[in-house]
């Protein structure tokens, strides 16, 4: 594993909890809004927007519309800061070895398919097995070579 899968990983771990926070049904912006007792017509003003804007940038937010930077201001006008990051499901490494290990079952069950059409049986029970692994680590060190297709 490369020190920047190993670095990213090491942040990402910190994270995850975060990522499985919810948003709330109304968005962030209309929680912490409500939750400082301010009017649409306040932050508006906060804001330097007509008041309409804000019922809208709201709507966008529950949406999933909103741009970031929209995102952004909103979030400077009420103190807080926008976090931005997209935060894997599992650790990078373990899904680059779920990928290699996915493509080295193809590619062995291929070969393997070809030696017993050409009768050409391997007598090695861990033959397969060590075949798959070679296949792995030739992945792992060309990382690029997983993405080639779906």
């Amino acid at each position: 594993m490369n020190d920047a899968i190993r670095h990213l990983d090491e942040r990402f771990s910190t994270l995850r909890a975060l990522a499985r926070t919810q948003r709330p049904p109304k968005g962030w912006v209309r929680a912490i809004r409500d939750a400082f007792g301010m009017t649409t017509t306040q932050f508006a003003k906060r804001l330097g927007v007509s008041q309409p804007r804000i019922t809208k940038l709201e709507k966008a937010e529950v949406d999933g519309t909103i741009t970031l930077h929209t995102l952004q201001r909103a979030a400077e006008a009420l103190g807080c800061r926008v976090v931005y990051a997209l935060v894997p499901e599992k650790p990078l490494a373990e899904t680059m070895r779920e990928r290699a290990e996915h493509i080295a079952e193809r590619q062995s069950n291929a070969i393997e398919h070809t030696m017993r059409l050409e009768d050409q049986t391997v007598r090695d029970k861990n033959a397969g097995p060590h075949l798959r692994e070679q296949i792995i680590a030739e992945l792992l060190r060309r990382p690029a070579r997983l993405w080639d297709e779906k």
